[in-house]
């Protein structure tokens, strides 16, 4: 009598389906051969069944394929050990040599952001350049985001072609930026001057050293015909010649390390209309009106409080003068005071400096902070709202904030004005708008509030800590 047929567990995936004894003959059996079957094998199959993988590199994956595995999150020694090397290996490709004093202290710092912490592929480049496109541009100047007046804008449409290829333009660029630098006498064309002012914009924003940039590149324009007025250069380097003319404005940089440089005083002074009332006329980068922008060009070198007082202002929407009319009370408090001077500038005569104050009836500091802070407010409500979505003008308000701020005696007077401007700081660092830079001025503003006034100079602060901090 035959012996009924059980289930193998050990033989062919054919005759394990069709629950029949296998002889397990290899590589085929010979029941599945006899019945004219073709034998499955006897391969491990692996079955995924409901849940989430824990081990192996599937590790937290809803399904066995490459596009389910979730991104794994930085923190695990190999993973952070990787991503150093990683950064090491980029830091190498941007060092410079010792003596072109363009090394960015810091570098390392910086190339260690969130931004580089995850493994990027050629698509994340497309995208993080199309938010660049999008919205990225926005944080580089003060008007709005429809301004036509913005000369950069007028050359991105032919860029998305080359979203892929952005890095390495990038990284060739400042391989370029260098190689000119080094040659004093070599010409400094608009692409090698733009890599150089965004090597400023990062430091700006980050807080490291970035004027040693401003000065290479103005050792190389000495050498140019950088006098010329903007009717025989193109505009948009007229327009980078305006940017790096703002960004060396007198008492625009906190913790500056090399000394100011007068750009904008020499080569890009009273070149606004004759009547600023009638015209519209403003630097795109600071949201400033070019009258207004020569003023401040000549704080310590001529300027005075009534200069200031005196401007008759310019065309523009409504927080447009409200941020002017902060800029023009912020530059009083500074030629009043002195306390954005470098500590190379303070061996003057104070009494210089309240000079102007006694020849007319100008209002005390208490009245002009009260009067600046409340342009501030009004710039402020006016961006949270959905309505004020599209103006840029929140950009510009580090200044007169920061300005506000080192006047130590009036908000000892009135506390409530201090914890305004720690309340407005607060808010754009870590709110919608988020700026790492608003948290760096608070941080040295919240220190200088602890010494009794005029007894350290803000800038010896932020050089105690390493910092270069931009103010627009």
């Amino acid at each position: 009598m035959s012996t009924p047929g059980r289930r193998t567990h050990q033989g062919c995936w054919t005759c394990k389906a069709r629950r029949r004894k296998c002889d397990r003959a290899r590589p085929t059996c010979q029941v599945c051969a006899e019945r004219g079957v073709a034998c499955e094998g006897y391969d491990v199959r692996l079955r995924w069944g409901t849940g989430i993988a824990s081990r192996g590199r599937f590790t937290g994956a809803d399904a066995p394929a490459e596009s389910s595995i979730p991104p794994r999150l930085q923190g695990r020694q190999r993973d952070l050990l990787r991503e150093r090397k990683r950064q090491l290996h980029v830091a190498d490709q941007v060092r410079v040599s010792s003596g072109s004093e363009i090394l960015v202290e810091g570098t390392e710092e910086l190339l260690l952001s969130p931004l580089l912490s995850e493994t990027w592929k050629p698509n994340h480049y497309a995208e993080l350049f199309s938010d660049f496109l999008s919205s990225g541009i926005n944080v580089l100047h003060s008007t709005t985001m429809h301004d036509g007046e913005i000369p950069l804008k007028v050359r991105l449409p032919g860029l998305p072609d080359l979203k892929s290829q952005f890095f390495e333009y990038f990284d060739a660029a400042l391989n370029k930026f260098r190689s000119e630098l080094a040659q004093s006498e070599a010409y400094l064309e608009d692409g090698t001057l733009t890599a150089g002012l965004l090597l400023c914009t990062i430091g700006i924003m980050q807080g490291i050293p970035w004027t040693m940039h401003l000065r290479g590149m103005y050792n190389i324009l000495q050498s140019q015909s950088v006098t010329r007025s903007h009717d025989q250069v193109s505009p948009f380097r007229a327009h980078l010649l305006e940017v790096m003319g703002i960004m060396d404005l007198p008492t625009f940089a906190i913790g500056r390390k090399h000394p100011y440089l007068g750009f904008w005083r020499q080569y890009c002074r009273n070149q606004s209309t004759p009547d600023t009332s009638e015209q519209y006329d403003v630097e795109v980068m600071s949201g400033l009106p070019r009258s207004l922008v020569d003023i401040f060009s000549c704080v310590h070198k001529g300027a005075t409080e009534q200069d200031f007082w005196d401007w008759p202002g310019s065309r523009g929407c409504f927080l447009q003068c409200q941020l002017w009319e902060a800029y023009r009370l912020a530059g009083m408090l500074v030629i009043r005071h002195g306390a954005l001077r470098l500590p190379s500038e303070l061996d003057d005569n104070p009494a210089q400096r309240g000079q102007s104050q006694r020849q007319s009836a100008l209002p005390t500091t208490t009245v002009i902070i009260m009067r600046l802070l409340s342009c501030v407010d009004a710039i402020y409500r006016a961006s949270s709202e959905a309505e004020g979505k599209d103006t840029l003008i929140i950009n510009a308000i580090p200044y007169p904030v920061f300005v506000a701020g080192l006047q130590t005696d009036a908000l000892n007077k009135d506390p409530d004005l201090r914890e305004f401007i720690r309340r407005i700081l607060m808010a754009i660092a870590e709110g919608p708008f988020w700026n790492k830079q608003y948290r760096l001025l608070l941080d040295l503003l919240e220190e200088h509030w602890t010494y009794p006034e005029n007894t350290i100079n803000i800038h010896e602060i932020a050089q105690s800590r390493g910092i270069e901090l931009g103010l627009f």
